[in-house]
Order: structure tokens, then C-alpha cells, then sequence
């Protein structure tokens, strides 16, 4: 079963914990998409009814409004009933790297107004411990950011600027992204605390602490983990 299969499981399963009337959030990324297409296809059967969403990035926005689907704003609605999002790294306490797709600093403002956060990946992306698999994107302001990136090196990191067709690759916000290669993640949420300390660094690719639900799927079907 190849891995594009997998997602479309993931985040197709996973479009059955939104109910009519909620506001939920729109995940970005090659897994939440098909979460998104799936709830679309139930307002079209009429299967729910009365959703609200608000998207973690413009392409996000771009493809629910094509959907279908009725959009809003943090604004409008600062509470979130449920997300629907990927990860590119999950480790066994429910910690999580995200940002491979440039949305990480739009889908932490979304998890953190959210109620009930839910992953969704395929087998692979699931790991014993966070930076095995996976470079910890850091979003940083354009100004400056040489000094962030010895900042980062300083921390122990490998650190590539993320580009795109040639130029960097730049966020929704203007921001540009360093992919920081730390190894296996001791204490996740201490490089937390420390990120966040720094100024000029706009956000980070570690969630700690904010999937209560984490959709598994593999070659042996569906796996829904909870977090106790």
C-alpha cells in the first residue's frame, strides 16, 4: 500500500469526528487535504450541516473555498471546536514537529484556540523520539536572520534555509524558514522554551503537549491513539 493511500485513510477517517454545527479548523499538508475533501463531501451529501471553518494557510483557504466550504476568521471565532491537521514527526507522548509545508507559525495560532487537536499521518511519520526523522523548522524574520542562524548552530543544529525555486522559500507572513537538523530531541520541550526566548524568531515546528488524538494509518489498517 503506498503512502499516498495511507493519507488519504488518515485523513479520510479522521473527517468523522466533525459534527454539524462546530467550528473546526483546516490543517495544511498532503494528509489534512484529503480531511478537508472528505468533510466537503459530507456538507455535500448533507451529512453535516452548518460548518464553520478557519484555514491554517492560504493554500488551505484556497482549496476549501473551492470545496465549498464556509470559511471564517479567528476574529469571528476565537474558539475552535476541533482541527484536522498533519505532522511530519510524532513521538510517543504525542509531541510533534510540523511546518514541512511553511504553514507551522498559522497552524500553532489555530491548535492553541483549538478544543480537540487531532493528527493525522501515515506509519512512517511516527518516531521514538522527536529529530530522528525530521529537521525542526524554525520561522524567522528577514531581518537579521544570519544572527538566528548562528543562534540555532550555537544550539547544536544543522541549519539549511529553506528555498524555493531558487529563492527562499517565504511563509504566508513574509518570513522565511531555517530547517534545523538537531539529532534525536532530549527534552522537546525545553528547545521549546529556549526558541521561543530568542527574539526574531517569529515560531517553531515543535507542538508539545497539544494533540489529544493521533490517527495511525498503516499496512494494518486504522490505528486511533488517545492521549490519557
Amino acid at each position: 500500500m503506498n503512502t499516498q493511500t495511507l493519507k488519504q485513510q488518515a485523513g479520510e477517517y479522521a473527517a468523522q469526528f466533525v459534527k454539524s454545527g462546530m467550528v473546526i479548523g483546516l490543517g495544511t499538508g498532503s494528509t489534512a487535504i484529503f480531511a478537508t475533501r472528505r468533510i466537503a463531501q459530507r456538507l455535500h451529501d448533507r451529512d453535516l450541516r452548518d460548518i464553520i471553518a478557519i484555514p491554517t494557510s492560504r493554500a488551505t483557504q484556497a482549496d476549501a473555498r473551492e470545496l465549498g466550504i464556509s470559511l471564517s476568521t479567528l476574529e469571528r471565532h476565537a474558539r475552535i471546536d476541533l482541527t484536522i491537521d498533519g505532522a511530519d514527526e510524532v513521538d510517543r507522548a504525542f509531541n510533534l514537529i510540523k511546518g514541512g509545508g511553511g504553514a507551522l507559525l498559522r497552524e500553532k495560532i489555530v491548535a492553541q484556540a483549538t478544543e480537540r487537536l487531532v493528527i493525522v499521518v501515515d506509519e512512517s511519520k511516527r518516531s521514538r523520539q522527536l529529530g530522528v526523522n525530521w529537521a525542526v523548522p524554525v520561522e524567522v524574520f528577514p531581518f537579521g536572520w544570519h544572527s538566528q542562524a548562528r543562534f540555532l548552530r550555537d544550539l547544536g543544529a544543522g541549519v539549511a534555509l529553506r528555498n524555493s525555486g531558487g529563492d527562499p522559500f517565504q511563509t504566508d507572513q513574509g518570513n522565511i524558514i531555517l530547517d534545523c537538523d538537531f539529532g534525536p530531541i532530549a527534552d522537546p520541550a525545553a528547545l521549546d522554551k529556549t526558541l521561543k526566548s530568542r527574539a526574531g524568531i517569529a515560531e517553531h515546528g515543535l507542538f508539545i503537549g497539544m494533540a489529544r488524538d493521533v490517527i495511525v494509518a498503516g499496512a494494518d489498517g486504522i490505528r486511533h491513539l488517545r492521549k490519557s
